[in-house]
């Protein structure tokens, strides 16, 4: 017995064609995407770039590759701009952290400057020799102070200028005022200490000179 399938009736219409067609109107009323719109592979049309391309292809290839030419060209500018942009945004951050940081360091040395009087108080106290009991005691107190007081301005980036007998004589954080000689110059004394803020002098230490030979 011959298994025969009777083939659906030919109304005319091509099988492909029907696949391009667009759909009827969907149950909610709502016209349904043709096929070729969704195809990931399917390019955009040039009208859809706002394009209107001659019919000669030569014509058409020179079109699309003066378009290129321009859209790549104009795409640079834009990169151009921005890198320009970039770069003077972060000039803008640097500079305003170099302000900031010196609003800081100049905060800062008007207090330290303004504490220098107390601080050569009690280096002149220290150097005081006590007399009794109750003057060493006191003499202690003062030692723990004034350890303190430098401790914290120790960790506000201050320090004393380095004035020790026998350490070279440097103009830039050294002022002498007595002493001298030929050649090379070393501390011989210190008169008065001297403070630094991180790398900016806040006072010269006073000190007497001689050479060093």
């Amino acid at each position: 017995m011959n298994d025969t399938t009777t083939p659906p009736p030919d109304d005319g219409t091509d099988p492909l064609e029907e696949l391009f067609q667009e759909p009827a109107d969907g149950p909610d009323g709502a016209s349904a995407v043709p096929l070729a719109a969704v195809d990931p592979h399917h390019g955009p049309h040039p009208r859809d770039l706002g394009l209107e391309l001659p019919d000669d292809p030569e014509e058409a290839t020179a079109l699309l590759l003066r378009e290129l030419m321009e859209a790549r060209q104009e795409a640079s500018e834009y990169l151009e701009t921005l890198q320009r942009i970039a770069a003077d945004f972060e000039n803008y951050r640097r500079r305003v952290e170099r302000d900031q940081t010196e609003n800081v360091l100049r905060a800062s040395q008007r207090i330290v400057e303004e504490l220098l009087p107390t601080l050569d108080a009690f280096d002149a106290a220290l150097g005081y020799e006590p007399q009794s009991p109750g003057e060493e005691k006191l003499l202690a107190g003062m030692r723990g102070t004034h350890a303190q007081l430098l401790d914290t301005l120790g960790r506000e980036g201050v320090t004393p200028v380095d004035a020790l007998p026998g350490v070279p004589f440097d103009p830039a954080v050294h002022e002498a005022v007595a002493g001298g000689g030929d050649g090379d110059l070393v501390v011989a004394s210190e008169l008065r200490r001297g403070y630094m803020l991180r790398d900016r002098v806040l006072r010269p230490a006073m000190v007497t000179v001689e050479n060093g030979d």
